[in-house]
């Protein structure tokens, strides 16, 4: 007989894995994000659930690093009521580039933004204010977030008057940060339970990522 708590997850990996399905979206739902990097964000998401490395995942926080600065590029996910709920502007490590990221990271010292999945954790206040740590969950190219203190935090440099007046955002030191106005919202709706996907098309990556492909299947 089936115990109830082994049903309970069942019917939890069910529902994730219906809203990780790419058929379960269609273009309206997905904002003015590339509906390529949405597939690529579900597929390394569904991967991670498959793998147990998050159990009920609640959003999916997506980044497109490939867009300027100065375009909003950072989307999240309902993934229980299958909703876009935020599309907002945000910030690169000083190291990556301008406007536009070029270069990334997972060394320390290198204010570069990082590629790949990360597993969002709690929320603190430090010296960024509010802000929410990131368990980079990519070997080799973001499993050292907790080492650099790579979290998702408010600034001042991001928002549009400094976008159109400098034509750039301001940048971090490689954290992904927002706008101060929602910082505190976005963390509250995707700390504990939640993935972030940070794409660009850089082929190393996306060649070996445990989580895209055959999701670890050569591992």
């Amino acid at each position: 007989m089936t115990s109830g708590p082994v049903r309970a997850e069942g019917d939890a990996r069910a529902a994730a894995g219906s809203s990780l399905a790419a058929t379960s979206w269609s273009r309206s739902d997905i904002g003015g994000l590339d509906p390529y990097v949405f597939d690529l964000a579900l597929a390394a998401a569904s991967c991670a659930v498959r793998s147990g490395d998050i159990e009920n995942l609640s959003t999916l926080t997506v980044i497109d690093y490939s867009r300027p600065s100065t375009e909003k590029r950072l989307w999240v996910f309902d993934m229980k009521a299958r909703a876009l709920r935020y599309e907002e502007l945000v910030a690169h490590g000083s190291g990556s580039g301008g406007n536009l990221a070029t270069s990334f990271s997972n060394e320390p010292e290198t204010h570069q933004s990082s590629l790949g999945l990360f597993k969002t954790e709690n929320s603190y206040v430090g010296k960024n204010g509010y802000s929410l740590r990131l368990h980079g969950l990519d070997k080799g190219f973001n499993d050292r977030a907790y080492e650099r203190a790579i979290v998702m935090h408010g600034a001042p440099y991001v928002n549009e008057d400094v976008a159109r007046t400098q034509g750039r955002l301001g940048r971090s030191w490689g954290c992904p940060a927002l706008r101060a106005g929602i910082a505190r919202e976005v963390i509250d709706s995707v700390k504990g339970s939640g993935l972030v996907f940070a794409y660009y098309p850089d082929q190393r990556w996306l060649k070996s990522s445990e989580y895209l492909g055959d999701c670890g299947a050569s591992s």
